[in-house]
Protein backbone atom coordinates (compact mmCIF):
# COMPACT_ATOMS: atom_id res chain seq x y z
CA UNK A 1 0.00 0.00 0.00
CA UNK A 2 2.25 2.26 0.91
CA UNK A 3 4.04 2.12 -2.79
CA UNK A 4 0.69 2.55 -4.68
CA UNK A 5 0.49 5.47 -2.11
CA UNK A 6 3.40 7.07 -3.08
CA UNK A 7 2.49 6.25 -7.33
CA UNK A 8 -1.17 7.74 -6.74
CA UNK A 9 0.36 11.81 -6.30
CA UNK A 10 2.36 11.09 -9.65
CA UNK A 11 -0.16 9.55 -11.38
CA UNK A 12 -2.74 11.88 -10.32
CA UNK A 13 -1.13 14.63 -11.33
CA UNK A 14 -0.74 13.79 -14.70
CA UNK A 15 -3.11 15.46 -17.66
CA UNK A 16 -5.66 13.00 -18.57
CA UNK A 17 -4.62 12.89 -22.02
CA UNK A 18 -1.54 11.48 -20.92
CA UNK A 19 -3.08 8.86 -18.87
CA UNK A 20 -5.45 8.00 -22.24
CA UNK A 21 -2.52 8.02 -24.45
CA UNK A 22 -0.62 5.34 -22.41
CA UNK A 23 -4.18 2.97 -22.59
CA UNK A 24 -4.45 4.05 -26.51
CA UNK A 25 -0.75 2.61 -26.35
CA UNK A 26 -1.75 -0.61 -24.11
CA UNK A 27 -4.70 -1.44 -26.63
CA UNK A 28 -2.28 -1.19 -29.69
CA UNK A 29 0.84 -3.20 -27.74
CA UNK A 30 -1.88 -5.90 -27.09
CA UNK A 31 -3.20 -5.91 -31.26
CA UNK A 32 0.17 -6.40 -31.85
CA UNK A 33 0.47 -9.23 -29.31
CA UNK A 34 -2.76 -11.05 -29.73
CA UNK A 35 -1.60 -14.23 -30.35
CA UNK A 36 0.50 -14.34 -27.53
CA UNK A 37 -1.83 -13.38 -25.39
CA UNK A 38 -4.74 -15.78 -26.73
CA UNK A 39 -1.94 -18.26 -26.34
CA UNK A 40 -2.21 -17.55 -22.64
CA UNK A 41 -5.59 -17.59 -22.30
CA UNK A 42 -6.21 -21.27 -23.83
CA UNK A 43 -3.35 -22.44 -21.86
CA UNK A 44 -4.47 -20.71 -18.41
CA UNK A 45 -7.97 -20.43 -18.77
CA UNK A 46 -8.67 -22.79 -20.88
CA UNK A 47 -10.64 -20.87 -23.29
CA UNK A 48 -11.26 -22.15 -26.86
CA UNK A 49 -9.35 -20.12 -30.09
CA UNK A 50 -12.69 -18.51 -30.59
CA UNK A 51 -13.24 -17.35 -26.73
CA UNK A 52 -9.39 -15.98 -26.70
CA UNK A 53 -10.22 -13.89 -29.82
CA UNK A 54 -13.27 -12.38 -28.56
CA UNK A 55 -11.71 -11.88 -25.37
CA UNK A 56 -8.55 -9.76 -26.50
CA UNK A 57 -10.63 -7.57 -28.26
CA UNK A 58 -13.04 -6.91 -25.64
CA UNK A 59 -9.86 -5.85 -23.67
CA UNK A 60 -8.46 -3.55 -26.51
CA UNK A 61 -12.30 -2.28 -26.53
CA UNK A 62 -12.18 -1.32 -22.86
CA UNK A 63 -9.02 0.40 -23.42
CA UNK A 64 -9.97 2.39 -25.88
CA UNK A 65 -13.28 3.41 -24.13
CA UNK A 66 -11.81 4.38 -20.98
CA UNK A 67 -9.50 6.47 -22.62
CA UNK A 68 -11.72 7.89 -24.48
CA UNK A 69 -14.48 8.38 -21.48
CA UNK A 70 -11.35 9.70 -19.16
CA UNK A 71 -10.27 12.84 -21.85
CA UNK A 72 -14.09 13.88 -21.58
CA UNK A 73 -14.48 13.31 -17.92
CA UNK A 74 -11.17 14.58 -16.68
CA UNK A 75 -10.62 17.44 -19.04
CA UNK A 76 -8.10 20.06 -17.55
CA UNK A 77 -10.67 22.93 -18.15
CA UNK A 78 -13.49 21.36 -16.09
CA UNK A 79 -16.66 21.24 -16.23
CA UNK A 80 -18.68 25.13 -16.44
CA UNK A 81 -21.15 24.95 -13.66
CA UNK A 82 -23.94 27.39 -13.69
CA UNK A 83 -24.01 30.12 -10.95
CA UNK A 84 -26.84 32.43 -9.51
CA UNK A 85 -24.93 35.32 -9.03
CA UNK A 86 -23.00 35.09 -12.29
CA UNK A 87 -19.48 33.75 -10.92
CA UNK A 88 -17.75 31.01 -12.21
CA UNK A 89 -18.00 27.62 -11.16
CA UNK A 90 -15.98 24.64 -12.39
CA UNK A 91 -16.34 21.21 -11.59
CA UNK A 92 -12.73 19.10 -11.68
CA UNK A 93 -12.37 15.43 -11.34
CA UNK A 94 -9.71 13.45 -10.01
CA UNK A 95 -8.68 10.41 -8.57
CA UNK A 96 -9.19 9.33 -5.02
CA UNK A 97 -6.47 7.05 -4.19
CA UNK A 98 -5.69 3.32 -4.18
CA UNK A 99 -8.12 1.42 -5.74
CA UNK A 100 -8.70 -2.82 -5.12
CA UNK A 101 -9.13 -4.55 -8.88
CA UNK A 102 -10.35 -7.90 -7.94
CA UNK A 103 -10.97 -9.87 -11.17
CA UNK A 104 -12.67 -13.20 -12.19
CA UNK A 105 -11.39 -16.39 -13.52
CA UNK A 106 -13.97 -16.32 -16.70
CA UNK A 107 -12.38 -13.02 -17.95
CA UNK A 108 -9.26 -13.54 -16.86
CA UNK A 109 -7.96 -11.16 -19.49
CA UNK A 110 -11.04 -8.48 -20.33
CA UNK A 111 -12.74 -7.82 -16.79
CA UNK A 112 -9.06 -7.37 -15.55
CA UNK A 113 -8.20 -4.59 -17.72
CA UNK A 114 -11.31 -2.99 -17.76
CA UNK A 115 -11.36 -3.15 -13.68
CA UNK A 116 -7.67 -2.09 -13.73
CA UNK A 117 -8.22 0.94 -16.96
CA UNK A 118 -10.79 2.26 -15.42
CA UNK A 119 -9.20 2.98 -12.13
CA UNK A 120 -5.92 4.36 -13.73
CA UNK A 121 -7.98 6.41 -16.12
CA UNK A 122 -9.35 7.68 -12.79
CA UNK A 123 -6.24 8.72 -11.78
CA UNK A 124 -6.00 6.19 -9.30
CA UNK A 125 -3.36 3.98 -8.23
CA UNK A 126 -4.47 -0.08 -8.31
CA UNK A 127 -3.34 -2.96 -6.64
CA UNK A 128 -4.65 -5.59 -9.04
CA UNK A 129 -5.74 -8.56 -7.56
CA UNK A 130 -5.93 -11.35 -10.17
CA UNK A 131 -8.53 -14.73 -9.81
CA UNK A 132 -5.98 -17.40 -8.15
CA UNK A 133 -6.47 -19.79 -11.48
CA UNK A 134 -5.49 -17.02 -13.91
CA UNK A 135 -2.28 -15.33 -12.29
CA UNK A 136 0.18 -15.07 -15.67
CA UNK A 137 -1.93 -13.65 -17.70
CA UNK A 138 -2.82 -10.88 -15.10
CA UNK A 139 0.96 -10.33 -15.01
CA UNK A 140 1.41 -10.13 -18.74
CA UNK A 141 -1.06 -7.54 -18.89
CA UNK A 142 0.34 -5.47 -15.79
CA UNK A 143 3.94 -5.56 -17.95
CA UNK A 144 2.38 -4.74 -21.03
CA UNK A 145 0.58 -1.69 -19.41
CA UNK A 146 3.76 -0.56 -17.64
CA UNK A 147 5.39 -0.85 -21.14
CA UNK A 148 2.67 1.36 -22.61
CA UNK A 149 3.21 4.20 -19.85
CA UNK A 150 1.70 3.07 -17.04
CA UNK A 151 3.92 4.32 -14.03
CA UNK A 152 5.35 1.26 -12.43
CA UNK A 153 4.61 2.87 -8.75
CA UNK A 154 0.81 3.10 -9.83
CA UNK A 155 -0.05 0.04 -11.07
CA UNK A 156 0.69 -3.39 -8.54
CA UNK A 157 0.20 -7.00 -8.86
CA UNK A 158 -1.35 -8.65 -5.82
CA UNK A 159 -1.40 -12.55 -6.93
CA UNK A 160 -2.69 -14.74 -4.24
CA UNK A 161 -6.00 -16.41 -3.15
CA UNK A 162 -9.03 -14.64 -1.45
CA UNK A 163 -7.14 -13.82 2.01
CA UNK A 164 -4.44 -11.22 -0.59
CA UNK A 165 -7.62 -9.68 -1.29
CA UNK A 166 -9.47 -9.18 1.81
CA UNK A 167 -6.43 -7.56 3.23
CA UNK A 168 -6.61 -5.23 0.65
CA UNK A 169 -10.00 -4.45 0.58
CA UNK A 170 -10.08 -3.70 4.32
CA UNK A 171 -6.83 -1.80 4.99
CA UNK A 172 -7.47 1.33 6.14
CA UNK A 173 -5.96 3.21 3.16
CA UNK A 174 -8.33 1.45 0.33
CA UNK A 175 -9.93 4.37 -1.09
CA UNK A 176 -12.51 2.02 -3.43
CA UNK A 177 -12.59 -1.54 -5.14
Amino acid sequence: YEAAQAGFGAWNGLDAEVRAQALERAADLLELRRAAFMDLLIREAGKTWADAVSEVRETVDFLRYYAGQGRCVFDVQGLSLPGPTGERNRLYHQGRGVFVCISPWNFPLAIFTGQVAAALMAGNAVLAKPAEQTPLIAAEMVKLLHGAGVHVAALHLLPGDGRVGAWAVEHETCAGV
